[in-house]
């Protein structure tokens, strides 16, 4: 079994004007669907996100667990 690439920050809330999350920018659709789409949809949706999360209202307002073991591991280098 392998493990399967995800844009996931575990925060999990969708904009309800653009229909993206505000976490990782999938619809509920491709987040509901993801475990069995193919590696190379994956990838062309994962290639679109970062334009779609500059269009939701609003961002997290709290620190991801991603960013904060981003920030912990770039503080102890």
């Amino acid at each position: 079994m392998s493990i399967i690439e995800s844009p996931c920050i575990l925060v999990c809330a969708i904009d309800m004007k653009t229909g993206y999350c505000f976490g990782c920018g999938r619809t509920r659709e491709e987040i509901g669907a993801w475990t069995i789409m193919s590696p190379d949809n994956r990838r062309s949706i994962m290639n679109d996100l970062a334009a779609r999360l500059e269009t939701v209202e609003r961002r997290p307002r709290r620190e991801t667990r991603r960013t904060r073991m981003a920030r912990e591991k770039e503080q102890e280098a």
